[in-house]
């Protein structure tokens, strides 16, 4: 054990990954089966920190209920609620009566990585009481830059630069600091966002004379979810590590390759072929004549009707995809309902990268494979097909036999009028 405390940041409302952030904290999005909180606290179980602190905000609620005081995890929990969003130096300051006088390592609730990054920190501790991981990434514009000097140490920190002339290390999120940051933080004015930033407070700190150790840690999986498509990479990497496990019930028939986990009261129907690696949570339906393909992961009492087919998507639990649907590529909320012969569409007929719109401006993916993202409680009338990269808002209903070629508010109906023009029945759109 160490007497290192740690500090999560978990308030943010996750605006670029709505609709699923409508009814949930990002960070409860669940990832190979759980919470992406979660992987961060037991990983510092795992590296024998116990006390933890969480900065909760938006839907708090959900993250003290879920976590409560820690012990089902093996540590002690603490929470703080900031109540304004006032920037991360904020929500960082409201730890300062939490910290004794030893460093504590803060941490990026929204974020993903090898535990071994925490490892590394610890490891340099002993010798270093300010630490910031940095990373190597091949467009550092949408991170904050480091500069550091010939010892290693940081120059300055550049936010979101223009271009990469700055370099390609950028800020991992992960800190070890001492408890005279808080100094720092109290002397750091607003930004231009109106915000109290954290890498305001780092550039003070250093300018007074405090040393901060860059640590790269560029040969560890690391993964900034900000975008629906860094789920998908998140889940991939850590059903990666799964092992077999199965806790349901597999009929006669079945057909399994690579590594699965199926939860406990799951039934598996006959016909049903799984390729691994894929996760299924308790009392699901899967079948039969059903096609589950790598990287899939279904919540608990999700049903997967006669000979649909799922292939490297995220679905939340009670979700019901009815027969002869195809999901592909997709991150599905909780509660949704597929109509039968529901189609996602997710490849373009010119093989070129899919765009997603967040947060009103269309972002290349970087991916040729993107499917759908759709928010809790959404009904699919049946034969209804959605385009690739689109998304359809929480509440919302389409209906039977549209194509969704455009993204779908929240608590909407969306669906295709027809009239007809003779006594052929002859139909012609409105």
């Amino acid at each position: 054990m160490t007497d290192i405390k740690a500090v999560i940041l978990a308030a943010g409302t996750g605006k670029r990954l709505e609709p699923i952030t409508v009814t949930r904290p990002k960070h409860l999005i669940p990832v190979a089966g759980k919470p992406i909180l979660q992987y961060t606290i037991e990983s510092l179980k795992n590296i024998g920190i116990s006390d933890i602190l969480l900065i909760v905000g938006y839907k708090k609620e959900q993250i003290t209920n879920f976590f409560k005081d820690g012990t089902l995890f093996g540590v002690n929990i603490n929470y703080i609620e900031q109540k304004k969003y006032l920037g991360t130096a904020n929500a960082t300051q409201l730890a300062e009566n939490f910290i004794s006088n030893e460093p504590f390592l803060l941490i990026y609730g929204d974020l993903l990585m090898d535990s071994r990054i925490y490892q590394k920190i610890l490891s340099q501790s002993q010798t270093e009481k300010n630490i910031i991981a940095c990373k190597n990434v091949e467009n550092p514009t949408k991170y904050g830059v480091v500069t550091v000097d010939a010892k290693g140490y940081v120059k300055k920190i550049i936010e979101k630069p223009l271009n990469d002339s700055f370099g390609n290390l950028i800020n991992a999120g992960v800190y070890l600091f001492s408890p005279s940051i808080f100094t720092s933080i109290e002397k750091t004015p607003k930004s231009s966002r109106n915000e109290y930033e954290l890498t305001d407070a780092i550039e003070l700190f250093l300018r007074e004379g405090n040393k901060m150790r860059a640590l790269n840690v560029s040969d560890e999986y690391w993964n900034d979810i900000g975008r629906p498509w860094d789920i998908l990479e998140a889940n991939q990497y850590f059903l990666d590590k799964v092992e077999n496990e199965n806790h349901g019930v597999i009929e006669e028939g079945v057909t399994i390759h690579g590594k699965t986990i199926i939860g406990a009261n799951t039934i598996i129907k006959s016909g049903t072929y799984i390729e691994g690696p894929v996760y299924i949570g308790e009392n699901c339906t899967i079948g039969p004549n059903s096609y589950i393909r790598p990287y899939t992961s279904l919540g608990n009492n999700v049903r997967i009707g006669n000979s649909c087919e799922v292939k490297n998507s995220v679905v939340f639990s009670r979700t019901h995809i009815s027969h002869l649907s195809y999901l592909g590529d997709s991150i599905i909320g909780e509660n949704v309902n597929f109509g039968a012969g529901t189609i996602i569409s997710n490849v373009r007929l010119d093989k070129k990268d899919i765009n997603m719109d967040i947060k009103g401006m269309s972002v290349n993916s970087g991916l040729k494979k993107l499917g759908a993202v759709i928010g809790d409680n959404v009904q699919l009338g049946i034969n209804s097909m959605i385009m690739v990269g689109k998304k359809i808002g929480t509440n919302s209903s389409i209906g039977p036999g549209t194509i969704v070629d455009r993204d779908v508010p929240n608590d909407t109906i969306y669906y295709v009028k027809y009239k007809c023009v003779n006594e052929k029945f002859k139909y012609k759109e409105m």
